[in-house]
């Protein structure tokens, strides 16, 4: 490392790190562009190098995720790139990073991997500098990474990346909510694509009063029954009346896979993030593990094949692969 390091600051324990950011489930159907989750499941892992230019380079973009390597390896078009971007220029850093990407999140897939690219990169780059920020600090970064992809500066997959569990976004801010430890989530990845840009496409006509009114009830029961641990609550809460209707017939197979899901007994079901992935909640691990054969054969009377992941709902967040060397 050739940057200079000012008098009266402690120099970075190392050149390198790498980092790893998980799947999300954003929206959590009643909470669009405000609430998601983490999972454990697919994630992506960001190398990061602390450079000598003033600049952010990604050398490299790989992984067994298909359509990986056509990603943009300019900084400012990548979610990753330009959330580093956005590090340096905010803290008008000496030097500069260099960046790759092994991606593990499947592209277009409703489960935040643009997002994660960025969380991972961020976290990686982070504990390179001469003082480590903490996570509420790096959430404007990253909602600038995340705006390359989305068009807009939400922070519904992010911030669950970044405080782990559930979260409640804002433009300004990011809020760990109360998640109880019984509760789970099945998410089932189809073998679709579907692009963000698309599926935020369809929610461009004007609704009713009468469904905003709906929706900010379910929203309000959904909110109390986390606070609560109340099931009952959650239940009566999570139930999507503004954004699935829109989204659903651009999922082949979804109406089979969210009744799949009730028919287990989940707690509520709809679409993750911007889809085709679909997600569902329910009281234990042992009702998530019943439900999710069923819920992937939903997508098989379509004619797709599925994967399902069943994790806790307070999952955990993006950490470092190792802590850097002395």
């Amino acid at each position: 490392m050739t940057a200079s390091v000012p008098d009266g600051v402690r120099a970075p324990v190392a050149d390198g790190a790498s980092a790893f950011a998980p799947a999300s489930v954003g929206n959590i159907g009643v909470g669009f562009d405000v609430l998601g989750h983490v999972i454990d499941g697919p994630r992506d892992i960001a190398h990061v190098r602390r450079i000598a230019e003033r600049e952010v380079r990604i050398e490299a973009i790989g992984g067994a995720v298909a359509g990986a390597d056509r990603l943009p390896l300019a900084a400012s078009d990548n979610t990753a790139g330009r959330a580093l971007q956005s590090m340096c220029e905010a803290l008008s850093l000496p030097f500069g990073f260099a960046l790759t990407l092994e991606k593990g999140i499947p592209l277009g897939s409703g489960l935040g991997g643009s997002a994660a690219s960025c969380v991972a990169a961020l976290v990686a780059a982070n504990a390179l500098l001469d003082a480590p920020l903490t996570r509420a600090a790096l959430y404007p970064f990253a909602l600038d990474g995340e705006s390359v992809a989305s068009g807009a500066r939400h922070g519904d997959n992010v911030a669950p990346m970044l405080l782990g569990g559930i979260t409640l976004s804002t433009p300004e801010q990011a809020i760990a909510l109360d998640v109880p430890a019984w509760l789970h989530a099945v998410v089932v990845h189809p073998d679709q694509t579907l692009e963000t840009r698309r599926s935020r496409a369809v929610l461009g006509a004007p609704y009713g009063l009468g469904d905003v009114v709906a929706h900010s009830a379910h929203l309000a029961l959904f909110l109390t029954g986390l606070q609560r641990g109340d099931a009952a609550l959650i239940r009566a809460g999570l139930r999507d009346v503004l954004v699935e209707p829109r989204r659903a017939p651009l999922i082949p197979g979804f109406a089979a896979v969210k009744r799949a899901a009730l028919e287990h007994g989940a707690l509520g079901a709809s679409i993750s993030g911007g889809g085709p992935s679909v997600f569902a909640w329910f009281e234990s691990r042992a009702a998530a593990e019943r439900a999710a054969p069923a819920m992937r054969a939903g997508f098989a009377t379509a004619g797709f094949d599925a994967r399902a992941y069943v994790s806790p709902v307070a999952g955990q967040r993006a950490e470092l692969l190792q802590a850097p060397p002395a």
